[in-house]
């Protein structure tokens, strides 16, 4: 149960800061570093909850 609605609210983040990186940023490769950076984030989140 706690799993699933970790993995809800961390999809809802994952949207936001997606949508949030594609409005922040000018140029397509701009865009493509502010989605690897939220990736990253994501990962490290969910590694820090995986220990």
């Amino acid at each position: 149960m706690i799993k699933s609605i970790f993995a809800a609210l961390l999809a809802t983040v994952f949207l936001a800061g997606v949508a949030g990186a594609l409005t922040g940023c000018n140029t397509v490769e701009g865009a493509g570093k502010d989605i690897q950076q939220g990736g990253k984030a994501i990962k490290d989140e969910a590694n820090e909850h995986k220990n």
